[in-house]
């Protein structure tokens, strides 16, 4: 019914009870999870647990904090990760000024390289957008990421700005944090954009949404996400999970 379009089930977090805790997902009401890579050694790991799961599917890449080990080796490498058959995106990528555990120069040209890689090989991109805003979207912009798509994940900036993302035709993926007290920025978001451009996921193991907040996420959450934003459009919940499913699986070119 659901469909977690980001999580991370490669996290330590999960070491003592991933297998169970994924095994019974389906009897949880949850059909699909994208599971979003960190760096090379984790965009490995997700492959296998895509290999291991029907319902999971593996993106590829190395997250802004993760960038300054980065090679033109690396890039190959990821690129031939890319080429295993579970594997639907290049993600996640982006920009992260918020931690700025690496030099934003060198997050900005990986970023690029990564993009430039994913619309070589043409695949979508799942992109981290943290406290960096503008230049994320120029980037976007001069890299033309309507070339391939992709979704801003756990989207945390304007209206305004999600505006030109769906004129570029990039999905806007709502979190946990839609949950939160005061956070309006999200709801407007949420309120102005077409049902057809969203994607709900947890980010799992963080970012649990109200009522579980504090606790470790997992994809069985999503359906909180999915909730709120039934409450904020004054639509079922089943629309929202057939909708946000249908649209994941547009993006991600997965078939039934």
């Amino acid at each position: 019914m659901f469909f977690d379009s980001h999580a991370h089930y490669d996290d330590e977090r999960f070491d003592e009870d991933r297998d169970t805790l994924l095994e019974g997902m389906p009897q949880k009401g949850v059909s699909y999870i994208i599971n979003a890579a960190s760096d090379i050694p984790s965009s490995q790991e997700c492959i296998r647990l895509a290999n291991k799961y029907p319902f999971i599917f593996a993106a590829v890449g190395v997250h802004p904090h993760e960038v300054s080990q980065l090679t033109e080796e690396s890039i190959t490498a990821i690129e031939a990760l890319a080429k295993e058959e579970k594997v639907v995106a290049i993600g996640e990528i982006g920009l992260d000024y918020y931690y700025d555990y690496s030099q934003r120069e060198l997050q900005k040209h990986w970023f690029r390289k990564q993009l430039q890689l994913a619309k070589r090989i043409k695949l979508p991109v799942i992109i981290h957008d943290r406290d960096a805003h503008g230049d994320c979207m120029q980037i976007v912009k001069e890299e033309d990421i309507s070339q391939i798509g992709g979704v801003f994940h756990c989207y945390s900036g304007s209206w305004e700005m999600a505006r030109q993302l769906l004129d570029m035709g990039v999905y806007i993926s709502v979190a946990g944090p839609v949950t939160f007290n005061n956070n309006v920025k999200t709801v407007e978001v949420v309120q102005k954009a077409p049902l057809d451009k969203l994607l709900i996921e947890t980010d799992s193991p963080y970012l649990t949404p109200v009522p579980h907040r504090g606790k470790r996420n997992d994809s069985a959450y999503v359906r909180y996400v999915a909730e709120k934003i039934a409450q904020i459009k004054n639509i079922s919940v089943e629309q929202v999970a057939k909708q946000t499913l249908d649209n994941a699986k547009r993006l991600f070119n997965i078939a039934d």
